[in-house]
């Protein structure tokens, strides 16, 4: 299942279109709208699966997110550990900021978010590089 996923969320339409969409995620604790979250939580949901794979690993958003894939199996101790935890106390600032309809600090908290995504594809892209011999055994 795990390979499935990653073998379409790997196209650089599913990786960018996800990262470019993450400010969706403050819209229901905004509003406190279920009728927000159900259709954003289905977008997140069938985002990683409704493109093709990639033609090729040439792309970086590809390549972070076959990185993504591998370090997910190996679970180093390493940076990329720490950017991922960052990105998430940040995401949880950004929500708590949007239910209390702080803007600016639901704000700076998503661009914090969305920054260290970056940061982490970046540590996942340069980590399939070292290890992208084990993706093809994989597939």
């Amino acid at each position: 299942m795990r390979r499935a996923v990653f073998a379409r969320h790997a196209n650089p339409w599913s990786a960018w279109s996800r990262w470019a969409t993450t400010p969706l995620v403050l819209v229901p604790a905004w509003t406190r709208s279920w009728r927000h979250a159900a259709p954003i939580a289905v977008w997140f949901a069938l985002n990683p699966v409704i493109s093709a794979p990639p033609a090729d690993e040439q792309a970086w958003a590809t390549r972070a997110m076959l990185g993504e894939e591998l370090w997910i199996v190996d679970r180093p101790r390493d940076a990329a550990r720490v950017v991922n935890a960052a990105a998430s106390l940040a995401a949880v600032a950004a929500l708590v900021a949007a239910w209390r309809r702080r803007a600016w600090p639901a704000t700076a908290g998503v661009i914090t978010q969305m920054a260290l995504t970056l940061v982490y594809w970046q540590l996942m892209a340069q980590y399939f590089d070292r290890h992208r011999h084990r993706s093809a055994r994989q597939g």
